[in-house]
């Protein structure tokens, strides 16, 4: 709310980088719609390997984890959940899937966002959708074992007011067309994660609402490449750019400037990811082989051969299967198990 107030968003200054980054994500935007014309079958493949991605990566932020052969088969609705982490992230999975099958027709409401939180936590004990009821913070916690209060977020009497004031908010600005949806985006999650409405699964509802307002705004590259992959490789400048950005929220003196440059930064990131992987369908062998090592470069815990094969559409199984075994040689990588069970680790 705090970024809405007195249009503080439109007030903050905008950089001739930032001006530059935004405007390379609309060239890119205006690619992706080329790119779902003509590589179908290549966005397709991406699809599947960035659901499995995005809810491996916004889950293991918060430390939330399974074994590989359980989420994938969690993912896709092959088993139930066995534990508490295997619960959330069912949980994260369907309103994943609600965001992108879904997201022209849900609003940005208070009472939508405790839906969604409502789902994400609907196989655990505690139920979701609630408001929180006890005072919460953001803490850091020291390898001394000491705890110290990073930031005090909005009490419980005020959350359902700052919640419909930030929806309100955002609303008005993006109905008037008041500032290019990018620059509107990122201040409304940093107000969603000062608020900190829920007493669970703030970071990863606020993950999902990223994804949708993307959305509903054209930028589909979430879609194709897991942003929360993105997120979890370069989370020391994820948390250290909400941190920079939340200094002085309370008191409407913030700086956007740290949160916005990582927020667009990362966008970036996932159009060019995205390009390179377009570009695989017309590859020389020689081009397919490196986007193959690149693609290993970026899981970030141990991947199988078919995940491998979905960052890497139209390469033969065989040519994978050749640059594994390099790789395997060079100690890139090494492969733990044998059969269809078999996953390999990046050597880093």
């Amino acid at each position: 709310m705090k970024s809405f107030e007195d249009n503080k968003v439109l007030r903050q200054p905008l950089s001739p980088a930032l001006l530059s980054t935004a405007r390379v994500i609309g060239e890119f935007k205006g690619k992706q719609d080329l790119w779902q014309r003509q590589f179908p079958e290549v966005l397709n493949s991406l699809k599947e390997l960035a659901i499995i991605q995005s809810t491996e990566s916004s889950n293991r932020l918060e430390q939330i984890t399974a074994a590989p052969e359980r989420l994938r088969d969690l993912v896709f609705q092959r088993t139930m959940p066995a534990d508490r982490s295997e619960q959330e992230i069912a949980g994260y999975r369907d309103v994943l899937a609600t965001i992108h099958t879904s997201h022209p027709h849900i609003p940005l409401r208070p009472n939508i966002i405790a839906q969604l939180h409502r789902d994400l936590m609907k196989f655990t004990p505690e139920p979701g959708g609630r408001w929180k009821h006890v005072e919460n913070e953001i803490a850091d916690f020291h390898v001394d074992g000491t705890r110290t209060t990073r930031f005090r977020c909005v009490s419980v009497t005020l959350t359902p007011e700052w919640m419909e004031r930030l929806c309100d908010g955002f609303n008005r600005l993006r109905d008037q067309e008041a500032a290019e949806p990018l620059l509107l985006i990122p201040a409304f999650v940093l107000d969603f994660l000062c608020v900190h409405p829920f007493l669970d699964g703030n970071g990863r509802v606020a993950r999902l609402l990223t994804l949708l307002l993307l959305y509903q705004s054209g930028y589909e590259v979430g879609r194709y490449i897991s942003l929360e992959r993105i997120i979890e490789e370069s989370k020391e400048s994820y948390y250290e750019s909400l941190r920079a950005s939340s200094q002085g929220w309370h008191e409407g003196q913030h700086d956007l400037s740290p949160w916005r440059d990582y927020f667009l930064g990362t966008i970036v990131a996932a159009y060019r990811e995205l390009e390179r992987r377009a570009e695989l369908a017309t590859a020389t062998p020689g081009a397919k082989r490196n986007l193959i090592r690149e693609a290993v470069e970026h899981f970030v815990a141990d991947f199988t051969s078919k995940e491998l094969e979905l960052a890497c559409p139209m390469v033969s199984r065989e040519m994978i299967r050749v640059v594994l075994r390099e790789m395997q040689a060079e100690g890139k990588v090494e492969k733990i198990g044998e059969g269809r069970g078999a996953r390999w680790k990046r050597i880093r």
